[in-house]
């Protein structure tokens, strides 16, 4: 019966398959699972060197998850990079009006934090940043419930920490639809959201393409097309 139950056990283990550019640690952070426990798991003599088209046994995955548009380059790629003071300043909304930002983008102890968090009552409307098309809405270890929009220029912003998402994969949002309420999924302190700005998929300071708070008006109300 014992053996019964580890096939049957196998039979539900869910594989992650190895793409260009991807190494242990982003595979590892996507799917919230310690490096070493992947490494140790999957029996891999040297971590460093993964194999393309390799297959990977990841514990406690629901599916495969696609580990580029979740995991920025950034994360095998050095620190997060940061572009000059004012020169993208203004090209994304405040995801969350009225919010107060808690925590900032940078080093935070031995990781790095690669967005900025928002805090804001529960519930709160969650705004698009910009038009775009959306490329992932689901849940994420860590994250909550979370939402990655895609726009224009090789960019795309991250909204985690939902109550709820409000928006499915390939839906387009226009800036200021409400695609999300503020909530406290995933690993947080409490209610707020995390918010990520990426550029060719390399986590930037979200605050040099936000305008100054002082200038933030309430977005307009969600066009009538939008669904949820």
């Amino acid at each position: 019966m014992a053996a019964i139950a580890t096939m049957m056990a196998c039979s539900h283990a869910v594989y992650h398959r190895v793409r260009a550019g991807e190494n242990l640690y982003r595979i590892s952070k996507a799917y919230g699972v310690p490096a070493k426990q992947l490494a140790a798991v999957n029996h891999l003599a040297d971590p460093s060197r993964l194999e393309v088209g390799q297959r990977l046994r990841i514990p406690g995955a629901r599916r495969e998850l696609p580990v580029d548009v979740i995991t920025p380059r950034s994360a095998n790629a050095g620190p997060p990079g940061r572009v000059p003071l004012g020169k993208a300043n203004g090209t994304f909304a405040w995801p969350v009006v009225g919010g107060t930002v808690t925590s900032s983008f940078g080093q935070r102890g031995r990781s790095h934090h690669d967005g900025i968090d928002i805090s804001a009552p529960v519930g709160a409307p969650v705004h698009a940043a910009q038009d775009g098309e959306v490329i992932y809405s689901d849940q994420l270890r860590g994250y909550g419930n979370v939402i990655i929009v895609r726009h224009s220029q090789g960019l795309a912003t991250v909204y985690a920490h939902n109550q709820r998402n409000g928006v499915r994969e390939g839906q387009a949002v226009h800036r200021g639809d409400v695609i999300a309420n503020v909530g406290d999924s995933g690993r947080t302190s409490g209610a707020n959201l995390h918010f990520e700005v990426r550029q060719d998929n390399i986590a930037r300071d979200p605050l040099y393409f936000l305008p100054p708070l002082a200038q933030v008006a309430a977005p307009q109300p969600p066009r009538a097309d939008h669904g949820g």
